[in-house]
């Protein structure tokens, strides 16, 4: 079982940054691959970025390369989400989750989630 917390979310001008953070309880944090999925009003959740198990190779979806990254602290069991460049568009409710093993894009793979925080860019 792993518990994820997601925290750093908040309210930003366009152009601004945050940096999220999510936080997994248990010692096996290692042997999961974690993402960062968001989900704005009325539209479906969708991955913004995905990081392997040691950190070595990362996805980002194509609305964000160049702006946000990924990154991980397994000594502390976080991941993180730097956002730059913050646009409206990034309005978003920002999961993290976890997936046992390799790294993937489908949401349907992972295998546990945060409660979510909010992010609100304003232009």
């Amino acid at each position: 079982q792993v518990q994820l917390v997601e925290s750093g979310g908040g309210l930003v001008q366009a152009g601004g940054s945050l940096r999220l953070s999510c936080a997994a309880s248990g010692r096996t944090f290692s042997s999961y691959a974690m993402g960062w999925f968001r989900q704005a009003p009325g539209k479906e959740r969708d991955i913004v970025a995905a990081v392997n198990w040691s950190g070595s190779t990362t996805y980002y979806a194509d609305s964000v390369k160049g702006r946000f990254t990924i990154s991980r602290d397994n000594g502390k069991n976080t991941v993180y989400l730097q956002m730059n460049s913050l646009k409206p568009e990034d309005t978003a409710v920002y999961y993290c989750a976890a997936k046992y093993g390799t790294g993937s894009q489908r949401i349907l793979l992972y295998d546990y989630w945060g409660q979510g925080t909010q992010v609100t860019v304003s232009s």
